[in-house]
């Protein structure tokens, strides 16, 4: 008994030091209501393992030991607080004070971290634990009881009025548990029956969590024989909603084995809930800051190598530059920012042979934070099931663009998809929202039809789309296959299935044409046979030599990086899109859309980060319109800024007499893109000379 009270006055000077007392002040004010008479008060106290330790160490062991014990000192001490300071005159005995421990954190050790890898999960200590993983489904917000009030039958008992047998929720109780219709008074023994008036609701939520290594199973890079599972976790009341789906979050809760007869589930009743991001290696490896400082006479020249030499277990260098390029780009600028605005770059490419682009894209999703790809059986953003813990409602689970959050979700070649496919991707794949308007607005709306999961009314729910999107189309030649090349517009590619208001929805449309013909197809077999025959072994002599690390802390170093436009690279941009709107739609009768400038940022962005810069020059603006003039042009035809079709990559890098030319060239470019400007852009006079 002494040892009770002892840990009961620990509790106390506990919460008057940290401020607890005072928030429970705070916290009873809007029980004070006349009108409001409840069974159960709800109350929240934060608690900080260490400092509770420090004040008293067994009070801190029982905190983190035996959580149930400790929430029962903690709930004697407020209502004696309660009834001290007069704060709720309606709570007349402590049964009726339901008081949550809400712990700031846990030690950092290893009896207190639950890796959602580790099997078997056996019967252990009821104790709070610490994981991390990836939300993967997860259901509506539905009604649990929080706590009821129970009356004897026995009108003789003192137990058949007042508030004597008030039961509330437990880790891991059923509502049978707190509502069943078989519990005895403890005085006479006589059944009890519930008053239903003072039932108190509470907001529940389940969520599917798993480790978030199991994404790379999702990436088909690099197949693994493990299987992951995931765990069931429960939230309630302030929790519900919280967690969003796709996202990685750190939780603190108590393991708890629900009994449903005849199974028992293992599930985890979370106490408090943190987003998380896992830590990525920052730095830039020796050899590209040797590159950096070698090539610091050009603001053209580090990027242009670092895409020339990447994926070179997968393609010779030289090969693919300007995809190369591309995907770095959209690497690099798929990311949130610090206002939590997500950024991205999407990126379609239409090739004559898919097979090395589709290596290198798959190739490129290891080195991004989260990549996916796509099964063209598979779904896109969500799919709906019936809960399976007794609720009966609607569980949402992730589809591929979803557990892609903050990543790349990889479509792979859209001529494999099914003409069904293909059309529920265009038109609607979730009504109302479609495919294209996906890419647009960044949100997907999933509908819920309230009489099949036990609701009175449907229900729509909206989730953020944050990835980019990565497809391949393999194009053919149209003017061979109708005959009618007379008819053909002036640069455009043939898509393939892809409808011309599909490859609009991507921002960057990049032509992997084969310009050197049985060369290059040479160059690949040859590099192909090697890597077969010599794996790991380096294959090209050259002064520069680069891993798939090197590239994977360039990319995180890069999407780290903070930029902002220049006023020069911002005339530039600006005047483009004017320019290049005023001619397209008096000729072509296209409209070039705002989102035309929103990729011409990107871009500039993009490239101004691969390069290691903070401050987007107008070279980088450079390079964006050319990139972007290209993907107009495949999908619309040549306009009055006649440039090449591989305006970025004109010559070979092999050696420095490449580098040289290419800036000569693109120097050239640059005039011929401040003349287009000069010449067709409104006011353009006014910020760009003639001379």
């Amino acid at each position: 008994m002494a040892d009770i009270l002892s840990l009961k006055e620990a509790a106390l000077v506990y919460l008057d030091r940290s401020g607890g007392l005072q928030k429970l002040v705070e916290d009873c004010k809007p029980f004070s209501d006349p009108g409001q008479v409840e069974a159960v008060y709800r109350l929240c106290v934060s608690v900080n393992p260490s400092d509770v330790i420090e004040v008293d160490p067994v009070l801190g062991d029982c905190v983190l030991h035996n959580p149930l014990a400790a929430t029962a000192l903690f709930k004697s001490v407020c209502f004696l607080a309660i009834k001290t300071l007069s704060l709720v005159e309606k709570i007349h005995t402590e049964s009726q004070v339901n008081v949550i421990l809400k712990l700031t954190h846990l030690p950092p050790f290893p009896e207190y971290t639950l890796d959602l890898c580790s099997f078997p999960r056996g019967y252990g200590p009821v104790r709070p634990v610490s994981m991390e993983g990836l939300v993967i489904a997860l259901t509506r917000v539905t009604k649990y009881t929080q706590g009821a009030r129970f009356l004897c039958v026995n009108d003789d008992c003192p137990c058949s009025t007042g508030f004597h047998h008030i039961r509330v929720h437990a880790p891991g109780a059923t509502e049978s548990a707190t509502v069943g219709n078989n519990f005895s008074c403890m005085i006479c023994s006589y059944p009890l029956k519930e008053d239903v008036k003072f039932r108190v609701l509470g907001d529940k939520q389940l969520v599917e969590l798993i480790h978030v290594k199991a994404l790379d199973g999702l990436s088909a890079y690099q197949q693994s024989s493990l299987r992951y599972q995931s765990v069931t976790l429960f939230l309630r009341d302030e929790l519900c909603n919280s967690m969003r789906i796709g996202r990685l979050y750190r939780v603190l809760g108590i393991p708890a084995h629900v009994h449903q007869w005849p199974s028992i589930t293992w599930s985890v009743e979370a106490n408090s809930v943190q987003p998380w991001e896992p830590e990525y290696p920052h730095k830039v490896s020796a050899s590209f800051q040797k590159l950096l400082k070698s090539t610091a006479g050009s603001p053209w020249r580090f990027s242009a190598v670092v895409a020339h030499f990447f994926g070179s277990d997968v393609a010779p260098p030289g090969l693919y530059n300007t995809l190369k390029l591309g995907l770095l780009l959209s690497l690099v600028q798929t990311r949130s920012d610090e206002k939590d605005t997500f950024h991205n770059l999407d990126l379609l490419v239409v090739t004559t042979d898919t097979l090395i682009p589709d290596r290198l894209m798959m190739y490129s999703l290891a080195l991004a934070c989260r990549g996916v790809r796509h099964q063209a059986s598979g779904e896109m953003f969500a799919s709906l099931s019936k809960d399976q813990h007794g609720t009966g409602t609607a569980n949402i689970h992730a589809g591929s663009a979803l557990l892609a959050s903050g990543g790349i979700c990889m479509l792979g070649d859209l001529g494999c998809y099914k003409k069904d496919r293909l059309d529920a991707i265009q038109s609607v794949f979730f009504h109302p929202t479609d495919f294209f308007s996906v890419l647009e607005s960044c949100t997907v709306s999933v509908f819920i039809p309230g009489k099949k999961y036990g609701e009175d009314a449907d229900q729509q729910l909206s989730f953020p789309v944050q990835c980019s999107f990565w497809a391949l189309t393999e194009s053919t030649d149209a003017s061979r296959r109708s005959g009618r090349a007379d008819y053909a517009i002036l640069g455009t590619a043939e898509m393939g299935p892809v409808p011309l208001q599909l490859a609009d929805a991507f921002g960057l449309v990049i032509q992997c044409k084969d310009m050197a013909g049985e060369q290059a197809l040479l160059a690949q077999t040859v590099h192909t046979l090697q890597q077969a025959v010599h794996p790991g072994k380096p294959l090209y002599s050259s002064c520069w030599e680069f891993s798939t690390q090197d590239y994977k802390e360039l990319v995180a170093h890069a999407q780290s990086l903070q930029v902002e436009l220049t006023p020069e690279a911002e005339k530039i941009i600006h005047g483009y899109y004017m320019a290049s709107r005023r001619v397209r739609t008096q000729s072509q009768g296209v409209k070039m859309s705002v989102a035309s400038i929103k990729l011409l940022i990107s871009l500039a962005e993009a490239h101004c980060k691969l390069c290691l810069r903070t401050r987007v020059l107008e070279e980088d603006a450079v390079i964006a319109v050319l990139l972007c003039e290209n993907s107009v042009t495949l999908k619309h035809g040549a306009s009055a800024l006649v440039i090449p079709p591989d305006a970025v990559f004109p010559c070979d890098l092999g050696d420095v007499d490449g580098l040289h030319k290419r800036d000569v060239t693109l120097d050239e470019l640059h005039q011929n893109i401040l003349r287009f400007i000069y010449a067709y852009a409104p006011g353009a006079d006014a910020y760009i000379t003639e001379q």
